[in-house]
């Protein structure tokens, strides 16, 4: 964007003071004349979804709004959504209370891409894999959150994103210390950066609203320490802030011990859930044979870490916000971003004020983050 271009919208914002949803059609996804946009939503995300519906036409785009019942982490989406997003629009947007749903179809028969990568969903296989559609996805959004965190300042952000990619090129390993007690060594050697920056401009790129995290997978099966989740926790029907913390305990990349209060008790019922359900998808045909045992392996994988970096989100027990939140990070159990651990969820888990060593492959350390606060402005 030149800076003509630019100090024009600062007027144009002035002028007239953009609605939430008009920035993100506007700035986020960049919606140009005549492209087709598919908003999925339920009727609990109705107010969002149809203020994304206005601004979209607004701007001369086409429009369409789909609403189905809320699903959780272990229901199918309608056939009717899955159906439409194969219709290949230019930009999908996934208002979701909970989750978008599963795609029974390419789970049972996965989609795969040139590279050779196997994709278990039709939205998963548009953006990641065949490249041709812009999305955002906000399970659990509020009206109060999108009034909050949307209309923020995406070129700091963004900046902030890059500095860290560049930080963390050339890391193989990653310590995470924090109050709470976690104390965990990860893995990330030949694994990169992956960031939610606000800029999705491009077939092919995609992310939250609220917008703000870097993240990255580790290495399965490398991951050595404790972990203890100190802010808030995904479950399968719901986002929780945390009364008691949940302590994990994990070795060769698996978590083996749950201890804590209650929640510990709702997180090991997830998890017992999703090592039991893929034997069930398996003898009725909807996962391949042989699939099964690797989903069960996988639902106590500790599938990402990543750092909050949008400052006007807050801990709020909707993990859509929790996780952007600054002065936190998040490990997620479960599947992960490189498509090498698939199971049937990914649990994330705020941990508060943590410090953030990497280390690099000729053995020198950096701090990016110390007690929560950004080491990375210099």
């Amino acid at each position: 964007m030149g800076f003509k271009e630019l100090n024009e919208r600062v007027k144009e914002k002035i002028q007239k003071k953009l609605t939430p949803a008009q920035v993100v059609v506007r700035d986020v996804v960049a919606l140009k004349k005549g492209e087709r946009v598919l908003i999925i939503a339920n009727p609990s995300t109705a107010e969002i979804a149809q203020d994304l519906y206005l601004a979209v036409k607004e701007r001369e785009g086409i429009p369409t709004l789909i609403f189905q019942e809320d699903k959780t982490s272990f229901d199918n989406a309608n056939p009717e959504v899955l159906s439409a997003i194969a219709t290949e629009p230019e930009i999908c947007f996934s208002i979701s209370n909970i989750k978008l749903g599963k795609d029974p179809g390419a789970t049972a028969k996965p989609y795969e891409t040139e590279d050779g990568r196997k994709i278990t969903h039709i939205f998963d296989y548009l953006l990641d894999g065949k490249k041709n559609m812009r999305a955002i996805w906000t399970p659990g959004l509020t009206v109060d959150m999108m009034n909050r965190t949307a209309d923020i300042d995406y070129g700091e952000l963004k900046s902030r994103c890059n500095k860290l990619e560049k930080l963390f090129k050339n890391t193989v390993r990653v310590h995470v210390t924090a109050p709470g007690g976690t104390d965990v060594y990860i893995n990330v050697e030949g694994r990169s950066l992956m960031f939610d920056d606000g800029d999705f401009t491009k077939p092919g790129t995609g992310g939250n609203i609220p917008a703000g995290e870097v993240f990255i997978s580790p290495v399965v099966g490398k991951t050595e320490g404790t972990i203890v989740y100190d802010g808030s926790m995904t479950f399968s029907d719901g986002d929780s802030i945390l009364e008691t913390p949940i302590t994990c305990v994990l070795k060769d990349g698996f978590v083996q011990k749950i201890t804590g209060g209650e929640e510990a008790k709702r997180l090991l019922k997830t998890i017992d859930e999703a090592e039991e359900r893929p034997y069930e998808l398996e003898n009725e045909g909807k996962l391949q044979k042989g699939q099964a045992d690797i989903y069960k392996r996988n639902a106590r994988n500790i599938g990402e870490l990543g750092i909050g970096l949008n400052p006007a989100a807050q801990i709020t027990g909707n993990m859509l916000e929790d996780e952007k939140a600054f002065h936190t990070c998040h490990f997620a159990i479960g599947e992960n971003y490189d498509n090498d651990a698939p199971c049937l969820i990914h649990l994330d888990g705020v941990v508060r004020d943590p410090t953030i060593e990497l280390e690099y492959k000729d053995g020198s350390k950096k701090i990016i983050l110390d007690m929560g606060q950004l080491k990375i402005e210099k």
